[in-house]
């Protein structure tokens, strides 16, 4: 039987993996061109969130669990544009979704970072 880590009860980290699901599922229908380009940079980005979220509750304080979300929201912010990028050049069209993927893990790592801080 596999033990539950405690980052992988939240909702928050569940939602980013996903993501990573969504980015790495459009990301495969981009031209050979971007592999080293636009599709490597998103899916890095996208492994990003919930690798911070993990190693964040990894940690031993609530002020470290926040600065790594707030490091995961960054990542957050470049897969963003990234994204962006990647309508504008017609790679997606509309954003396939992701965007009110992203808008959701925004208001779920405002949420918790919230409940973190004194």
């Amino acid at each position: 039987m596999q033990n539950t880590r405690r980052y992988q009860q939240l909702v928050v980290w569940r939602k980013a993996m996903q993501l990573v699901t969504d980015v790495y599922r459009v990301t495969g229908g981009f031209p050979d061109t971007e592999k080293f380009g636009l599709v490597s940079q998103m899916r890095r980005a996208a492994v990003s969130l919930p690798s911070n979220i993990a190693e964040g509750a990894g940690r031993g304080t609530d002020k470290e669990f926040s600065r790594f979300l707030q490091i995961a929201r960054g990542s957050l912010f470049e897969l963003e544009t990234q994204i962006e990028i990647a309508t504008r050049l017609g790679l997606i069209s509309q954003a396939n979704g992701l965007t009110e993927h992203i808008d959701h893990l925004f208001a779920l790592l405002s949420n918790l970072n919230r409940k973190l801080k004194p």
